[in-house]
């Protein structure tokens, strides 16, 4: 697969970057008895925290932090960033609140600062499987490739994290930056197991498997998303090149249609005008 090939693959990833923060948000601002608390607790081999022991300073840096990551959702980075001072003036011991702020600084590119909050935060909770994930997902995009590998395969070694198909997928991208197809798609397989409604998933295995000669699992995937309201351009366009490929001829003509129709200005419809099948 050439670098452009590569860069195009990753196109609907970044596409859906809204979809992406949500679930690197998760987790972050997590209520005394969440789930993903309660696995971050067990990794580290400490008793979960529930709302009847909850520390009162504990508690404010958790409210804080929640107002911190509503903030940051809606890309005020600046009044996330001071909720969560206040969160780690409450409790300066609070992981969640480090790995919240990584996030922040690394909206910002403020990528040396975007390292520390992570590193601090593993410090502080070294199994908890959303830290790892998401210093996971830090250092792959600083091309740290080994590293992020590493860091998702902790997360996923504990037994109660509920995240499981969110960092295969994130492993699974990685995998393919660093060029590790073989690999990517035994991950991002797994994902697409554990939530075959993921469409970054979806996408991102049929694309890897068309690129591989595999056509009819390429088929059956993107057909799929395709049927679905979560179909845009470039899951269209990849359906085409599936058809085409498999001399479905009809099929990619119902395809091309409607990519014509609902995107006539993107740069997919402009390629199968050209009839560029395989850029």
């Amino acid at each position: 697969m050439t670098h452009a090939a590569r860069i195009g693959f990753l196109r609907f990833f970044l596409a859906f970057g809204s979809l992406l923060l949500l679930t690197l948000v998760t987790g972050c601002a997590n209520t005394a008895n969440d789930p993903a608390s309660v696995a971050a607790a067990v990794a580290n081999g400490v008793e979960p925290i529930t709302d009847s022991d909850e520390p009162e300073a504990r508690k404010r840096a958790r409210i804080r932090l929640e107002l911190a990551s509503s903030y940051f959702e809606q890309g005020q980075t600046t009044v996330a960033l001071d909720e969560i001072k206040l969160s780690l003036s409450a409790d300066p011991t609070y992981a969640p609140a480090y790995t919240l702020r990584g996030l922040v600084y690394s909206r910002l590119n403020e990528f040396r600062l975007a390292e520390d909050s992570f590193k601090r935060a593993q410090q502080l909770s070294p199994r908890d499987p959303d830290v790892l994930h998401h210093y996971g997902l830090f250092v792959c995009q600083q091309g740290r490739y080994p590293q992020a590998v590493e860091l998702f395969q902790q997360a996923l070694a504990s037994p109660v994290y509920g995240g499981q198909a969110k960092t295969l997928m994130a492993k699974g991208v990685c995998q393919v930056r660093a060029a590790q197809f073989a690999e990517a798609e035994g991950s991002l397989a797994r994902s697409y197991e554990l939530d075959p409604g993921n469409p970054i998933t979806a996408y991102n295995l049929a694309a890897l498997q068309f690129r591989r000669g595999e056509n009819s699992k390429a088929q059956f995937i993107i057909r799929r998303l395709n049927n679905s309201d979560l179909a845009n351009a470039e899951t269209l366009w990849l359906g085409v090149k599936v058809e085409n490929r498999m001399n479905n001829f009809e099929a990619m003509a119902q395809l091309a249609q409607q990519l014509g129709r609902r995107y006539p200005e993107s740069r997919e419809w402009a390629s199968y005008q050209r009839r560029a099948f395989d850029e």
